[in-house]
């Protein structure tokens, strides 16, 4: 199961090492990343795996968001159908 990974905040030091990290302890594996900051904004969008999760979907979306919330970001992750739907034109 395919999923997107969306990451918006104030760009500091270590918010990948950070994401990246939980995603590995939970068992997300990520196939592709990408990555700017916009003036003092750090945007990041990944494509991960989650087929290997050691726990419920909506577990470790909740964890993402808190995580997120605790470093003053938006941590989202979606299920990539989903996603695909939604911007389909």
């Amino acid at each position: 199961m395919r999923a997107i990974v969306t990451v918006i905040g104030k760009d500091r030091v270590g918010i990948i090492a950070e994401v990246s990290g939980l995603l590995a302890r939970s068992g997300v594996n990520i196939l592709d990343i990408t990555q700017t900051v916009m003036r003092e904004y750090f945007t990041m969008i990944m494509l991960v795996d989650a087929s290997g999760c050691v726990k419920a979907f909506d577990e470790l979306a909740r964890e993402l968001r808190e995580s997120g919330e605790d470093m003053a970001l938006s941590v989202r992750i979606q299920r990539e159908d989903i996603f695909e739907a939604m911007h389909r034109i």
